[in-house]
């Protein structure tokens, strides 16, 4: 399994349609959420996932918030094989690379309201009440840095 981070123009067109072949069969397909999965941030964003021969087996993208400097997010988490440790593995990765490579010091994410403990066992804190995002219940949830050992 390797790890990758890479930025849009790094990817080969097999690299990008693979993960946008992810993303899209589960936030759009399985999940049954009309909206706009492919954006403007993919542009700017790091991609982050594990790979192996068979393909990717977790992704997650990352960007730095364009109104707070040293704040970055965390979006399009997906696992292809799931409960089996990756996204876990993936969010570690994402939050040492912010804090030792990009000197951030917070990360926040808008996490479906299922995938909670997740979040919370790789340090991230309920910041909002829960809320709609196409039909399904989220919250937003944030690490400050400076609390990572």
């Amino acid at each position: 399994m390797e790890l990758h981070i890479k930025k849009m123009e790094d990817f080969s067109t097999f690299e990008l349609h693979e993960i946008y072949m992810i993303r899209v069969g589960v936030f759009i397909v399985e999940q049954k959420c009309p909206y706009q999965e492919i954006d403007a941030i993919d542009r700017d964003a790091y991609h982050i996932y594990f790979k192996d021969d068979e393909g990717i087996k977790a992704y997650l993208r990352l960007f730095e918030d364009e109104e707070v400097p040293g704040k970055y997010k965390i979006g399009r988490v997906i696992s292809t094989q799931r409960r089996r440790g990756w996204a876990s593995k993936l969010l570690r990765e994402a939050i040492d690379f912010t804090l030792e490579e990009l000197k951030g010091e917070v990360i926040e994410l808008e996490a479906q309201t299922y995938a909670r403990a997740l979040y919370e066992k790789a340090g991230f804190k309920q910041i909002s009440e829960p809320f709609l995002e196409d039909d399904i219940e989220h919250i937003r949830m944030e690490l400050k840095l400076k609390d990572v050992e």
